[in-house]
């Protein structure tokens, strides 16, 4: 049948019609859902107005989040992540105490609720205003709202300006600290010890990827040269330093009245107040006479009445640590017994915890390490499991171990196992004597990754930082010359690998996210393993242990490397949609085993992942 050109187009203009509409329900929605977070009727109640809990003198843990965005990405923790967390700490009888209560612990002596946490949010971010607020409303919790008045004068809208933090003042959750005037840093090399000098947070974010450790912050220490000798003298440095916390004062002062009482001093970590004494001594003047407190120090969350006031420490948790993550590291850190998040009760009934903690939600078994040991738990009912087909999908972070152990004894002492470690695959076995390596893959060449030369990552590091340095010149004289150095580095040739140079490993980071598909077919002595659907190993001959159970095992795989060097010895093992089924070789092969969602829950879960997917894209896309 033909259609007409007037039919063609109302049939265009409905379907257009349609799909305008749509787009505005979910806008309206997405409106609705920020709105809701902005929108403020509640009032925080003080610990000292609840029936809060005092038995003697425990402290307090700090925590400080870098920031917050709906999803998630480091270092920025998700709004799920971060609710998860601060409910936890809720339900466990923790309340949130005030920078006052902090001041009263140390100068007048008075008590602090028996489970009392400090809590910051550092950086000043405005979408962690947004998305923190309504967790803070409804958990009662009260937090610190950390910032650079730097950003103040330059307007830059990814951060609170002044009438804004005003406005969270007065919604009672909030109180105000400063994370200094500004950003910087100096004395920066690379890896490769090219001397870098003074870089912004936009040129060091720029160069990060090449960078050591070797850096400092702005007001850390001296400004020096390449051979480490100062390029200031004591007057230039107390100068510029004191610059710094005036601009502190006078900003705060002018834009909101006061100068807070919280201050961090940024990446210290060092005793004192400084990398050098005499620089120290100026930090320490400017720091007694503008704040009330200092956070001095980063790694552990426990202050008692044995530390300074001036010298207190927080812990800092990341984006993609899990509730037991956080809790593991608070239990070791003020030598506490608590109770860990389960999650699924109905689902953990099908395991056996037997070191460290475990989690299950919806599809995924969250196994979380001791600090500086393991994790392990056993699947019930898998004493007689024997060929066996397993799927899985490991979410841990690369740095770590994550293991499946397949026809294990009740003693480990006997077992086949399959596993990712500091991400390299392995199989080994055990039958009764030393665990035997039978197979090692490193995953960066199961993905084809190109081997790079060291000559070829040290001309690559030098090559983006002369493109950095080009790109925030502050003279076109500068920028002409940096572009001749460009121009004669790219001509440059180095050798390759495949020439005989050395190859270059990079260390892995501490923030390295991995993501792997597991398929594990055991069948009588052979073993054959696909990661991320590409054939690993094939028919790898094993001892013929006929039958076993079924072990997860997660493991901390060593520090790593941070650029800040954060000291984190705790490790989540993710399994996800973990399947066991029989590996007969008939059409019909039982399962045995299955975390994902059924029936109904099943639906739901789905809906609910599609409906984000949504409000991700036209936030995206608004």
């Amino acid at each position: 049948m033909k259609i007409s050109n007037e039919d063609f187009t109302a049939r265009k203009d409905r379907k257009k019609f349609i799909r305008v509409v749509i787009q505005l329900v979910i806008i309206i929605a997405v409106m609705a859902i920020v709105v809701n977070a902005l929108f403020t009727l509640k009032s925080y109640e003080a610990a000292t107005q609840r029936n809060t809990k005092y038995s003697g003198d425990k402290g307090f843990i700090a925590l400080s989040y870098f920031g917050v965005e709906r999803e998630g990405n480091q270092p920025l923790i998700g709004v799920d992540r971060l609710r998860q967390h601060l409910q936890a700490l809720k339900d466990l009888g923790y309340v949130t105490i005030t920078q006052q209560d902090i001041i009263d612990y140390y100068q007048s002596g008075k008590d602090l609720p028996e489970k009392s946490v400090l809590l910051m949010f550092e950086d000043g971010r405005r979408d962690t205003a947004i998305f923190s607020q309504k967790i803070l409303e409804d958990l009662n919790f009260k937090a610190t709202m950390l910032t650079y008045p730097e950003k103040f004068e330059k307007k830059d809208t990814k951060f609170l300006m002044p009438n804004e933090l005003t406005a969270l003042e007065k919604t009672t959750f909030w109180e105000l600290g400063t994370n200094g005037y500004r950003l910087a840093f100096i004395n920066v090399f690379d890896r490769y010890d090219n001397y870098l000098g003074e870089l912004e947070p936009l040129e060091h974010a720029e160069v990060a990827p090449y960078l050591s450790r070797k850096y400092n912050h702005y007001l850390m220490d001296y400004i020096r040269d390449e051979y480490g000798v100062p390029i200031e003298s004591y007057n230039r440095m107390r100068t510029r330093i004191s610059y710094d916390y005036e601009a502190v004062r006078d900003i705060y002062t002018k834009s909101i009245g006061y100068v807070p009482g919280m201050y961090i001093l940024m990446h210290s970590n060092t005793g004192s107040f400084g990398n050098n004494d005499k620089v120290s001594a100026v930090n320490e003047y400017w720091i007694n006479s503008l704040f009330k407190m200092n956070f001095n120090r980063e790694g552990f969350c426990l202050n008692q009445r044995n530390s300074s006031i001036y010298d207190l420490t927080r812990m800092q948790p990341q984006a993609y640590w899990y509730t037991n993550h956080l809790l593991m590291r608070i239990k070791y850190d003020i030598n506490q017994d608590l109770e860990f998040t389960k999650g699924d009760l109905e689902k953990q009934k099908s395991w056996e915890m037997l070191k460290g903690a475990s989690e299950i939600q919806e599809e995924t078994i969250i196994l979380t390490s001791l600090p500086k040991e393991n994790g392990l738990m056993r699947l019930k009912n898998s004493n007689d499991f024997e060929d066996i087909k397993l799927s899985v999908r490991l979410k841990g972070n690369k740095l770590g171990l994550q293991k499946i152990y397949l026809r294990a004894d009740e003693t480990l002492n006997r077992f086949v196992s399959v596993y990712i470690f500091n991400n390299f695959l392995y199989v080994t076995e055990k039958n009764g004597g030393a665990e035997r390596e039978l197979f090692k893959l490193n995953l960066d060449k199961h993905d084809g990754k190109e081997s790079l030369s060291i000559p070829e990552d040290k001309k690559a590091a030098e090559i983006r930082e002369l493109e950095t340095f080009i790109k925030y010149a502050d003279s076109v004289e500068k920028a002409k010359i940096y572009t001749e150095r460009l121009k004669n580095k790219n001509l440059e040739t180095v050798p390759t690998v495949t020439q005989g140079a050395e190859e270059y490993v990079p260390a892995l980071s501490v923030h390295a996210k991995g993501d792997r598909r597991l398929s594990i077919s055991l069948k009588n002595n052979k073993v054959s393993v696909m990661v991320d659907d590409k054939e690993a190993i094939r028919d790898v001959q094993v001892f013929d242990a006929k039958r076993g159970s079924i072990y997860l095992e997660t493991a901390w795989g060593g520090y790593g490397w941070s650029q800040r060097n954060l000291a984190d010895d705790v490790y989540d093992g993710v399994f996800e949609k973990l399947i066991i089924t029989e590996n007969t070789g008939s059409d019909k092969e039982e399962i045995l085993f299955d975390s994902r969602m059924q029936g109904f829950a099943a639906v739901k879960f789905k809906a609910k992942k599609m409906w984000y997917a949504l409000i991700d894209f036209f936030v995206a896309n608004l």
